[in-house]
């Protein structure tokens, strides 16, 4: 039931397909679209996408078509990094925001402009309520924020930033977290890179005496904790999708190899070590599939329902094998596995820190640990 699409759904996965083999179909010339891999998102090829129509994926109600987009461009390795994190950020305001809020992102969203999120700090990752950043309120003139968030990415392209800060109480509370949206270019904040194995994809925002007006709240003020919780589907099934079509295009490239690459005289695909690590690799990747979309349909049937569960279930399965079969893929090819010339090691970088971000893979079990009352 859950893969049960329909033709226009199968219609709309083809030509993203199609579009990616189109625009990024080789190494040269997705090297010529990121700067040899140093850059997660090409604008161009982005607008390209906005022009026809697709970005307003992140704008609809059906979850299954924004997870069908986010695995085929994953798949295509399309260099559009902005789309996860615009997508995530275009959920928070239809659910919160203003109808002048909702104007300006969704409307950009499809537009073809980046929005990013701010959460973690230093001394604040996967404990939300350690957050420290603080906003002031400002006399009824809005607030003043100071303080600094880390790990943010797409910030240095971003048109807008959703902030979550902390307007009342102190680190270790719930309660007074807020959500802002500030403009990206707004006085009072430095965005700096941060190099990782990836490239430049997170920065550190540091925030001055950055003045914003009191409609920059989204939602309530004080009620960020629940708006992020709110959002936890979105943003779960978001990354599982990604990681999804990285973990298929993996596969894939691994499989090509070892059926045409040949030692003691034969494809070396054809040696029960790797035909049956294949095997084991392919039924793992087909259970994440069944997965991602049972969880979109679930979304799908009753956005508003909060799927703690299957949510985690979802990031924590789906990035799990992602880095598996990247890592197999990897020992599988040997030195080629390695080498900066073919797509594993590329393959390798994106599945590892997947584990990492929207939630370790540690809080995920133990999200899901609570929810049978452990």
């Amino acid at each position: 039931m859950y893969l049960d699409f329909t033709d226009e759904q199968r219609a709309f996965a083809e030509a993203v397909t199609d579009f990616c083999k189109r625009e990024a179909g080789t190494r040269q010339r997705r090297d010529e679209l990121t700067d040899g891999g140093r850059h997660a998102h090409n604008q161009a090829l982005y607008q390209k996408l906005a022009d026809l129509g697709w970005l307003e994926v992140a704008l609809g109600e059906r979850m299954v078509d924004t997870c069908l987009f986010l695995e085929h461009t994953a798949y295509g390795m399309a260099p559009i990094g902005g789309f996860a994190t615009s997508s995530i950020v275009a959920g928070a305001i239809q659910r919160f925001g203003s109808p002048a809020q909702k104007a300006a992102v969704l409307g950009g969203v499809a537009a073809g402009r980046t929005y990013a999120i701010a959460m973690s700090e230093p001394e604040a990752g996967s404990d939300v309520a350690a957050l420290a950043c603080r906003a002031e309120a400002a006399d009824g003139r809005g607030y003043v924020i100071d303080g600094q968030k880390t790990w943010c990415s797409n910030a240095h392209f971003a048109d807008a930033i959703l902030l979550v800060a902390r307007t009342s109480g102190g680190p270790g509370e719930h309660e007074g977290l807020t959500m802002l949206l500030v403009p990206a270019d707004a006085a009072g904040l430095r965005i700096s890179g941060i190099d990782t194995m990836g490239g430049r994809e997170v920065n550190d925002l540091y925030f001055t005496g950055c003045a914003v007006p009191a409609d920059a709240v989204v939602g309530t003020a004080g009620q960020g904790w629940r708006q992020l919780m709110a959002g936890l589907n979105l943003e779960r099934l978001i990354l599982a999708a990604l990681m999804l079509g990285t973990a298929r295009r993996a596969f894939d490239d691994v499989l090509t190899y070892v059926r045409d690459r040949r030692q003691f005289g034969r494809p070396i695909g054809s040696f029960q070590a790797l035909r049956h690590r294949i095997a084991d690799l392919a039924t793992e990747i087909e259970c994440c599939k069944l997965l991602v979309y049972r969880t979109a349909a679930l979304v799908d049937r009753d956005p508003s329902r909060v799927l703690p569960r299957e949510s985690s279930m979802v990031k924590l399965k789906t990035t799990e094998v992602a880095r598996e079969v990247a890592l197999a893929g990897m020992q599988m090819m040997g030195g080629y596995g390695y080498a900066t010339e073919y797509d594993m090691e590329r393959h390798v970088r994106a599945a590892l820190v997947s584990t990492v971000y929207g939630g370790t893979s540690e809080i995920q079990r133990d999200i899901i640990g609570k929810t049978y009352g452990l």
